[in-house]
């Protein structure tokens, strides 16, 4: 049985507001560093991998990217929480669309449709500067997508929201007027799953009661 750590800081290696405001809402104020990770190079070296393997690599990049941003402090006694997102819709595995054409001809395909949201999670268990443990999971959950007008399409476009976004959606912003609903964990389709992340801090030794900010 791994040995309880009251002292554990949370590093969020992750620039997403959306993730950043869920772990604010249930207690945590995370150490934020982005990892400016080529996606497309780590899901390129992959071996025919599975979609969660994808996301699950990705997540462990971008939390193995962040360490070096990190001061002394931090890394004494520290968990570094990588994630990724993406869609699973048609036997595809999507991320952002970038482009405007790009989101328009996926929102053609999701409406009326189901699709899986996959968010792949890492975490890095540090001390005194070494990484001395790890745990990863994915969390899938199934969206359910509204029938949506062309001219809905173009005005959600037009906001740039679903560009930077998995999937050309948000549950928790504009995007979620055009959903019916999602079966499954919300706060893994808004980008990190409390649950699973629980789950993986509790294997590390980490009890996330003690990372709330009211008991510090």
């Amino acid at each position: 049985m791994p040995v309880l750590s009251l002292t554990v800081r949370l590093v969020l290696a992750s620039q997403s507001p959306a993730r950043l405001r869920v772990l604010r809402a249930a207690g945590i104020d995370p150490v934020v560093r982005v990892s400016g990770v080529d996606e497309d190079a780590v899901a390129a070296a992959l071996t025919d991998p599975a979609p969660a393997d994808v996301v699950v690599a990705l997540a462990e990049a971008k939390a193995r990217a962040v360490l070096g941003d990190l001061d002394a402090d931090v890394l004494a006694d520290a968990v570094v929480v990588g994630c990724d997102s993406m869609l699973h819709y048609g036997g595809d595995l999507v991320g952002k669309p970038a482009t405007p054409e790009v989101a328009r001809e996926r929102w053609a395909k999701m409406s009326g449709g189901t699709g899986e949201l996959l968010t792949g999670h890492a975490i890095l268990r540090v001390r005194d500067g070494e990484v001395v443990d790890t745990a990863g999971g994915t969390e899938s959950t199934t969206v359910r997508f509204g029938n949506v007008t062309p001219e809905e399409v173009d005005a959600y476009i037009a906001t740039e929201e679903p560009l930077a976004v998995a999937g050309a959606f948000t549950l928790d912003g504009l995007g979620g007027w055009f959903l019916d609903g999602v079966d499954g964990d919300p706060s893994s389709v808004i980008g990190i799953s409390l649950p699973l992340t629980r789950r993986l801090l509790s294997g590390l030794g980490v009890r996330v009661t003690d990372l709330w900010r009211s008991t510090r």
